[in-house]
């Protein structure tokens, strides 16, 4: 379900499994009440959220102080957003800066339109896959829901085994994977970045030839000279 990355005073850093929920599914077990568990914990609280689908790091509080602070920091754009994505073909562009208003479109899904008035926006780099698929390291600079999955269909490479926005695509996982975090916290900074090809349970893609040579590219995300703004 998880493995711990780092043990803070103030905080937790997970690498959570894709799959699993942040919140109670069903009959399964509450995410942070597994991790607290694991560490004889009270009470963690979450400060910001994945994807079901989503692998990687995830920031939890172990004090509602910190989470004020931290929940705060996400909140004013503080706090720099890495993730790992594998499209399905290759995109209308190949970096740049996707920015647009998110509109609902049907059930859970969501679309990106041409409207700026609270744009979703999203700077990105890509590199060759394997077999026409497309490797991303997308930075998020704001915090819409599903934000990294409806700009990469709008620029025509929907995420591998996404079932809401790619369903014809299968396979063993939904290709979303959060791999850096970088923030300030009570006057230290912190960085932390979760590579997906560490890992057995984090899907069989990362470990393609190409996409390995794509992530190697972007080791410390926060030295690119991503697009501006």
């Amino acid at each position: 379900m998880f493995q711990i990355i780092h043990l803070h005073s103030d905080f937790v850093v997970i690498n959570k499994y894709p799959g699993v929920s942040v919140h109670k599914d069903d009959q399964e077990v509450m995410l942070l009440q597994e991790v607290c568990q694991s560490l004889n914990e009270t009470q963690l609280y979450l400060v910001h959220r994945l994807d079901k689908m989503t692998s990687g790091l995830l920031l939890l509080a172990r004090s509602s102080h910190a989470a004020r602070l931290l929940s705060d920091a996400f909140a004013q754009r503080q706090v720099e957003k890495y993730y790992l994505a594998i499209g399905c073909k290759k995109p209308k562009k190949k970096q740049g800066l996707i920015c647009g208003d998110m509109v609902r479109s049907r059930r859970s899904a969501w679309k990106l339109t041409a409207g700026k008035e609270n744009p979703a926006i999203t700077q990105f780099f890509s590199a060759a896959g394997e077999n026409g698929e497309r490797v991303f390291i997308c930075r998020p600079r704001t915090g819409k829901t599903h934000q990294i999955r409806v700009a990469l269909k709008s620029v025509g490479s929907a995420i591998v085994g996404d079932p809401v926005y790619n369903p014809a695509s299968h396979a063993d996982r939904g290709y979303l994977h959060a791999y850096g975090l970088r923030f300030d916290y009570q006057g230290e900074q912190f960085s932390f970045t979760c590579d997906p090809r560490e890992y057995d349970f984090t899907g069989t893609r990362w470990h393609q030839t190409a996409v390995s040579n794509a992530i190697e590219q972007w080791f410390t995300p926060w030295q690119l000279t991503w697009p501006e703004l």
